[in-house]
């Protein structure tokens, strides 16, 4: 059935316009002129569009000839001139073909071009007297010799083709009948139906209705719509007194009780201004069948006609014209917001043709039947890429969950399940229960097919290539490929067991590099940078030098099993910040797991959080515990060196000055460079001791990221921080039982006042102190945990470590005269940004862990943060 977004094509409206000489044209099409050589074509071209929308047949032909009136060169030049038509076609732009085009076979390729790029043709015809183009070939020495044959010829092909275009596929047909009517028409763009990028919302899109209107009632008044009654009750009209606008996605009708209530109250809705509707495939063959066609009445359009048949003929009447004026999708809010019913792939986006409007209503499928004899929908969605979020229904679902910018409504109300809307642009969701199973499903709404993506297992091509993940906090985090080939080998080679990677913590930047004399950073610039956020309440939490790592602990093999489906016997994991496991041997790490196991039973958290499994955010120590071979290669080298090489040359700079030769100058630059060097050993040394299976290891837990339903990364710093020192007392308490050393090591911090001089002193004398005595640092953290500012998520943590330990980051020489002026000119955008997208993916991945979602959806944000580790960054920040 044609859609009304393709624009009217019947002979008056043409002849109307025409005879107004005002030429609608689509804002998106392909424009053909047409008319014999001579009619002015190009000069009117010229005059209504500009020299980039126009594709000139004669400058084709100069293209690949060197000369436009090369006729030899004709087929070449169409040739590039179609070519460089589908390339502006395809980008969206409006095209205009200045040729003769009086033969079908021309027009023919054109429309066909426009049909392949899904927009509409559209026909100028200049119909200027022969005479008349014969005196204007006569004036151009380059036509001089045109008119004998050639002219009667295009002639009659013209007049022969004025009543053929319409039945060629031209959607609008513009006929200006001689120079004067020519020279006085006007251009006028004209909007697509479809093309809403102007209203930008708030939005509120509800899913797929199906005839209940008792739970469309109610949801409606849950997000906050004043409904309006006619004289019987019957709703007729809801509008927000925000000016918030419904968004319908089709499938009004059908199945359930009341279709006629809906349509009553969608339709007072969108005729007051407080609606939008798209169609869905059950309001087009409802439309079908009230224009009289021949139908099954099956899936439920049975109950509906008998429904209607209760109804006044003028009702019918409306239901009919409402159905027929529905456009099959809509782009919203400036084109980051596509609203329809099966769903639309990024090329079809404000596109207009049949082909267009039957994805829309009916999505793509495979040519398969499920179990159920129903049609297996193709997974669009999946190797959905494009800017603007997609939102759509069709294929019921149990619950509604973003996937790749995407996210389907229909939840299945009609069937027993909810109807969902999403508010835009909060993305937040909003649902009630059905009443009732109004009607049976084919396939149970629960079943494994009935959830398309959701359950299907973790496959390669959700994590290959590049890739863009939806985050509820931060938008869309794009993952190059080449990125994501870097984490893929790390994940399949090296990670832990994927059952339990359902976590990685995100880099963490540093403070912004400080002007104080002899130090590259300083807290002033963490108090600075959080006042200028709007944040004034901090905590400074020492820094471990350690490895980071997170623990995943359950109850007992049973919740580890029930919860992560591990079957063989383990309770948990400790992995690093890339997913590889940390300890080598087994046995060591699944002791780390029942001593923090008995540590939680001992605090009593296991009830205090209502939960069988914890994941936790920690540092591990020793520093020598996982990077030794770093150590041996790097650090220790540097340090056997200098104290290979300064003792001789000192001793030999002294006997030199002692011999008169002046070099006391150089002497003290090297006395300089050896204490340097003394430093940086004891700097990296303190951070070094050995272990003996857990005799000598600690686990300084800093955060509880999850718990059974619920992200805690959000919870504020103190109340998190209250629940780890009990744990750490509880762990001691449990070590002096036992006999033996504690496992879990507190973090002491401090709280800060942002904009509090005596606040922040106090916070950079404890700072001082602590890297004084040979603490790494300290994070300065928004004491709330999750801040959003006025221009976005705020940083949750930014680093600010001591002089002597980033001598282990600089080189022994970092601080030595002009080396802290070259240093500082580090550029953080870059990490700053890094550390964010990061952050968000984590918070993403915890709370689809949270929400029961499918391992796949964790996965999809945990590797991501794996991937964006491969970006390009100086490492040393």
């Amino acid at each position: 059935m044609p859609g009304p977004e393709q624009a009217p094509t019947d002979a008056v409206a043409a002849s109307e316009q025409a005879a107004a000489r005002v030429l609608g044209v689509p804002d998106l099409c392909l424009v053909v002129l047409v008319g014999v050589t001579g009619s002015g074509k190009s000069t009117f071209a010229r005059r209504h569009f500009l020299p980039t929308q126009v594709l000139s047949s004669d400058f084709c032909r100069g293209l690949v000839a060197d000369d436009e009136n090369d006729q030899g060169a004709t087929r070449d030049a169409f040739d590039v001139l179609h070519h460089i038509a589908g390339k502006r076609l395809a980008a969206g732009r409006l095209t205009v073909v200045d040729a003769t085009n009086v033969q079908s076979e021309a027009r023919r390729a054109l429309v066909k071009l426009a049909r392949e790029h899904d927009v509409l043709p559209v026909a100028i015809v200049l119909d200027i007297p022969e005479k008349v183009c014969a005196e204007r070939n006569a004036r151009r020495p380059d036509r001089a010799g045109t008119g004998r044959h050639v002219l009667p010829r295009q002639r009659r092909e013209l007049r022969r083709s004025m009543g053929a275009l319409q039945r060629e596929g031209f959607r609008k047909v513009h006929v200006l009948r001689g120079p004067e009517e020519a020279e006085a028409a006007e251009i006028v763009l004209e909007r697509r139906y479809n093309d809403l990028r102007h209203l930008t919302g708030p939005f509120d899109i509800v899913g797929d209705v199906h005839g209940c209107r008792a739970e469309l009632e109610s949801l409606l008044t849950r997000l906050g719509y004043v409904l309006v009654r006619d004289a019987e009750g019957r709703p007729v009209d809801a509008g927000h007194p925000e000016g918030r606008t419904a968004v319908f996605v089709g499938d009004l009708v059908d199945r359930g009780p009341d279709s006629p209530g809906v349509l009553r109250l969608v339709m007072g809705m969108t005729e007051a201004g407080h609606a939008l509707c798209v169609p869905g495939n059950h309001e087009n063959k409802l439309g079908r069948h009230l224009k009289g066609r021949k139908v099954r009445l099956t899936h439920g359009l049975a109950e509906t006609v008998a429904q209607l048949e209760a109804e006044s003929e003028e009702f019918t009447e409306r239901v009919a014209a409402f159905v027929d004026s529905l456009v099959s999708h809509y782009v919203l809010d400036g084109g980051g917001l596509v609203v329809c019913h099966a769903g639309l792939i990024e090329k079809y986006h404000g596109r207009t043709s049949g082909r267009v409007r039957s994805f829309a209503l009916y999505g793509d499928t495979t040519g398969e039947t499920d179990e159920y004899g129903l049609p297996v929908r193709y997974p669009w969605a999946e190797e959905y890429r494009g800017r603007a979020a997609v939102v759509y229904g069709h294929t019921p679902v149990p619950s509604a969950s973003w996937l790749n910018n995407t996210i389907c409504l229909d939840t299945g109300c009609v069937f027993g399940g909810k109807l969902t809307a999403l508010r835009w642009p909060e993305r937040e969701l909003a649902e009630v229960d059905a009443e009732q199973v109004w009607y049976e499903p084919v396939r149970p709404l629960a079943a494994p097919g009935a959830r398309g993506h959701r359950d299907r297992p973790l496959e390669l091509t959700d994590v290959a290539g590049r890739r863009i993940v939806e985050t509820a906090h931060h938008g869309r985090v794009s993952v190059r490929e080449e990125n994501s080939a870097a984490a893929l080998e790390v994940m399949s080679r090296f990670a832990v067991d994927p059952r339990w990677l359902v976590y990685l913590p995100p880099t963490m930047a540093p403070v912004a590099t400080t002007s104080q004399e002899g130090f590259l950073e300083h807290p002033r610039e963490a108090f600075a940078a959080y006042r200028a956020d709007g944040v004034t309440e901090l905590v400074c939490e020492e820094k471990h030098m350690g490895s980071r790592a997170v623990a995943v602990v359950c109850r007992d093999a049973d919740a580890a099993r029930r919860r992560f489906g591990a079957d063989d016997g383990t309770t948990g994991a400790v992995h690093t910040r890339t997913g590889r496991p940390f300890f080598d041997d087994p046995a060591v790490g699944e002791e780390v797991l029942g001593r923090l196991r008995e540590a939680v039973a001992r605090a009593g958290l296991w009830d205090e959080l209502a939960t069988d499994w914890l994941l936790f955010d920690a540092e591990l120590l020793p520093w020598s515990l996982k990077a030794s071979g770093l150590l041996r290669k790097q650090y220790a080298a540097v340090g056997a060196a200098s104290r290979a090489v300064f003792p001789p040359a000192l001793a030999a700079l002294r006997d030199a000055s002692e011999r008169g030769v002046d070099v006391d100058g150089l002497l003290e630059r090297q006395r300089e460079r050896a204490g340097c060097a003394s430093a940086f050993t004891a700097a990296y040394r303190r951070y070094c001791w050995p272990v003996d299976g857990l005799d000598g290891v600690r686990l300084a837990p800093f955060q509880i990221l999850a718990a059974e339903g619920r992200s805690l990364a959000a919870l504020p710093h103190d109340r998190q921080l209250a629940w780890l020192d009990r744990l750490v007392d509880a762990d001691r308490a449990a070590s002096a039982d036992a006999g033996r050393p504690p496992l879990l090591r507190g973090t002491s911090r401090i709280t800060v006042e942002a904009g509090d001089p005596s606040s922040e002193a106090a916070a950079e004398k404890w700072w001082l102190e602590a890297t004084a005595s040979g603490g790494e640092g300290m994070v300065v953290k928004p004491l709330e945990a999750f801040v959003r500012g006025a221009k976005g998520l705020v940083q949750p943590g930014v680093k600010c470590r001591g002089r002597e330990y980033l001598r282990i980051v600089y080189g022994p020489d970092y601080t030595l005269p002009g080396q802290l002026s070259r240093l500082r000119s580090r550029h953080l955008g870059h990490k700053r940004s890094l550390a964010l997208r990061e952050y968000a993916l984590g918070l993403e991945a915890l709370d689809r862990l949270a929400a029961g979602e499918p391992l796949w959806r964790v996965h999809e944000a945990v590797f991501a943060v794996l991937a964006l580790e491969s970006e390009p960054v100086d490492p040393r920040l």
